[in-house]
């Protein structure tokens, strides 16, 4: 005679068993509802009064779970709005600090265009002192003081070091004019040419100036807004100083 029982699967004979397994512990931890009852019975207590227990127990049982499951829920909606939330913030971080960092590089990108105007002006240094004949004590004073402030800017490394050079290169060039003046080196046509050459410098450099001090405004309020300036705080960027002239007559 046939077997005529079903067959199971082996790889679900391990859940089988495990689930059986389960059910048999519970159903030997509970209790029928009459063995209950009679429990009830030995210390006088109402079958009726029995049965209301268990059914405010259930419901009790019930409204915990309930709970239970409404406040997984709700910690999974808050967890979910906190995740979005952190995604929005680190989006605007970025963003934020994009924007900081684009109108950087345009405070960059200005400073090099001044830095290229201030070289010039500094090369020209040394075709003012081919020219000058040197023959009084004045005019050896300001011919060195010239080269050293020429020195000055090369040695240099930072934009705030480069404007401070440059500030002192202003002084030396304003003593220089003051001297050739009175030195005769007016009449000299080489003089004369390199004073077109500088005047015609110290106008790019004011134009650049200004574009350079424009981009500084922009940047800086970028820095200073907020809610920017969290972002600027945290990845250390701050104010940038302005270039002020300090030869202000026409050139």
């Amino acid at each position: 005679m046939s077997d005529l029982s079903p067959r199971i699967p082996e790889d679900i004979a391990d859940d089988v068993l495990r689930v059986a397994s389960e059910l048999y512990s519970q159903a030997q931890n509970s209790y029928d509802v009459s063995d209950l009852k009679a429990a009830g019975q030995e210390v006088d207590i109402p079958p009726e009064l029995i049965e209301k227990a268990i059914a405010q127990v259930q419901e009790q049982r019930r409204l915990e779970a309930e709970t239970r499951e409404i406040a997984q829920a709700n910690q999974q909606k808050m967890t979910l709005i906190g995740a979005g939330l952190g995604a929005l913030a680190l989006l605007w971080g970025i963003s934020s600090y994009n924007s900081l960092n684009v109108a950087s590089q345009k405070v960059d990108g200005a400073w090099a265009q001044v830095e290229n105007q201030l070289q010039r002006r500094a090369d020209l240094i040394p075709k003012l002192v081919n020219v000058t004949k040197a023959q009084s004590k004045n005019e050896k004073e300001v011919i060195q003081l010239l080269l050293k402030s020429r020195d000055s800017y090369f040695k240099a490394q930072t934009p705030e070091e480069k404007l401070n050079a440059s500030q002192k290169m202003d002084t030396a060039l304003q003593r220089f004019d003051k001297v050739a003046a009175n030195s005769g080196l007016v009449s000299s046509t080489a003089y004369t040419n390199l004073q077109y050459e500088i005047a015609g410098t110290e106008s790019r450099i004011a134009v650049e100036r200004k574009r350079y001090n424009d981009s500084i405004t922009l940047y800086n309020q970028k820095v200073n807004a907020f809610p920017n300036s969290i972002v600027a705080t945290f990845t250390g960027m701050k104010p940038k100083e302005f270039f002020k002239a300090t030869n202000t007559k026409d050139p």
